[in-house]
């Protein structure tokens, strides 16, 4: 038996301009379908959309509907950048427009959702088996907002006094 799964993330307006901004910025990504109706919610005459698309071929789906439940830093977006151009280029262009960066990798995007920009090496260096390199990178990334792979990298590899 297989099963399709999407994470749905909750919109109060501009939920389909979010998914086409998404998938510009993220190769091998598309809008798939789309619908809507003015006959949704309790009273069966609020206004939604629903909008499915995949980022790097993950699926979404957006439910814009109304402000019943706001986006929050309780769900993101985590995605694991190449190189350091990818996350200076990520970086940006997500908080473009009105959003706003914030610590370790995190940002906000103008649509209100929150992602984490991390490049793999930077997952490599926190995860290693040497628990002491690890914890030297953590302690590094834990003070940048941008992460900037050869700090972490230099972080991980200092020696101890």
């Amino acid at each position: 038996m297989t099963h399709s799964i999407r994470t749905v993330l909750w919109f109060n307006g501009r939920g389909r301009e979010a998914a086409e901004f998404y998938c510009s910025l993220v190769p091998n990504s598309a809008v798939e379908t789309s619908f809507g109706s003015d006959n949704g919610g309790p009273e069966g005459n609020q206004r939604f959309e629903v909008v499915d698309f995949t980022l790097s071929g993950v699926p979404y789906q957006i439910l814009d509907a109304g402000p019943m439940f706001p986006l929050s830093e309780c769900v993101s977006v985590m995605v694991q950048t190449p190189d350091q151009a990818e996350t200076d280029r990520l970086w940006e262009a997500l908080a473009a427009g009105g959003g706003s960066h914030g610590p370790c990798g995190w940002l906000k995007d103008r649509f209100g959702l929150s992602w984490q920009v991390v490049p793999e090496r930077v997952v490599q260096l926190m995860t290693g088996p040497d628990k002491a390199r690890a914890g030297r990178a953590l302690a590094a990334v834990m003070q940048m907002g941008k992460i900037d792979i050869a700090a972490v990298e230099a972080a991980a590899e200092a020696v101890p006094a």
